[in-house]
């Protein structure tokens, strides 16, 4: 087992989450040792081309990982050990928000702006012979230029922006990907209905927090009816020019809005989720083209931190 390797106990956790293998008289090739490939990727931020042979051959991790990417299989894990976490009760409902900057790399531009066309079952090249899946069919519906793969123009070059909601301690709940100009206020609904961790047994998935922690991007009006609509305890600070504004309006200008300064203390877990994820080299730089392929690559960095936290 080399270094960052999945442990003996984290493959247990995940080997019976994982797609079976044999169907239509194929075969996968070994999951562990493909996992670990990609996960040398995700960490070093290597070319695929340059990962070492005791892995196997690179187009079998490469386009493992842009399989599972697309159909889900990434993001399907991470509720699951979720799901684990808090029928142990190990999941600190007190959920921070924030976004982070990730700098694009010049390879990752370039992507054709038309969705390529879907290619027969039986005339696709795959890393498994006889195997068929989501994948194989195309990739996800969406995407095509620049806004379509999350890339956005900044200073800097071609910039994409993660969304982030961490649990209070310090690990990726659910996460969203726009290009870098989009605000953050805006995207605070869409990524709570993100949330979802399945509970055991019978019952729906809990996709609400106790409460929700954020900086004063978030403090739009539309963002505290949101949050009071779904019965969410916020602790938002509000901006100074909102302050006057409402003071102004006198008795219209409504109360002012609660804020708890022990609690927003707790704020900085999101600040170190986002390090945490970033301590993925992968995840830092955006190599890929399409943005599926990096919100997979994302999904697997969360799905480590969970397993190692």
């Amino acid at each position: 087992m080399g270094r960052g390797d999945l442990t003996n106990a984290e493959w247990a956790r995940l080997e019976s989450l994982l797609p079976p293998g044999g169907a239509r008289g194929g075969r996968w090739s070994d999951h562990r040792r493909v996992i670990n490939g990609v996960l040398y990727r995700v960490r070093t931020g290597v070319q695929w081309r340059d990962l070492p042979e005791r892995f196997g051959p690179w187009e079998t991790i490469y386009k493992r990982h842009r399989r599972w990417s697309a159909d889900g299989t990434w993001k399907m894990l991470l509720p699951r050990i979720q799901a684990a976490e808090d029928a142990a009760g190990g999941i600190d409902w007190d959920v921070s928000v924030d976004s982070t900057a990730v700098r694009a790399h010049q390879h990752a531009a370039g992507a054709r702006k038309a969705p390529p066309a879907p290619v027969a079952q039986k005339d696709r090249p795959g890393d498994e012979p006889g195997r068929s899946g989501a994948a194989e069919a195309g990739r996800p519906a969406g995407g095509g230029g620049q806004i379509g793969e999350c890339l956005g123009r900044s200073r800097g070059g071609f910039t994409t922006k993660i969304h982030l909601v961490a649990d209070g301690r310090c690990r990726p709940l659910a996460f969203v990907l726009t290009p870098e100009h989009y605000g953050d206020g805006p995207q605070l609904e869409h990524v709570l209905e993100q949330i979802s961790v399945p509970r055991p047994g019978v019952g729906r998935p809990r996709t609400r927090p106790d409460r929700v922690l954020a900086d004063k991007a978030y403090t739009s009006r539309s963002n505290r009816r949101y949050l009071r609509r779904r019965g969410i305890r916020h602790t938002i600070p509000e901006r100074l020019d909102q302050q006057k504004h409402r003071q102004n309006r006198g008795s219209q200008g409504g109360r002012p809005t609660g804020f708890d300064r022990e609690h927003y203390k707790k704020r900085n877990t999101v600040e170190r989720a986002i390090n945490r994820l970033k301590g993925f080299r992968a995840v830092a730089t955006r190599y890929e083209k399409r943005a599926y392929i990096y919100l997979g690559t994302v999904a697997l960095a969360a799905l480590m931190i969970w397993l190692r936290a």
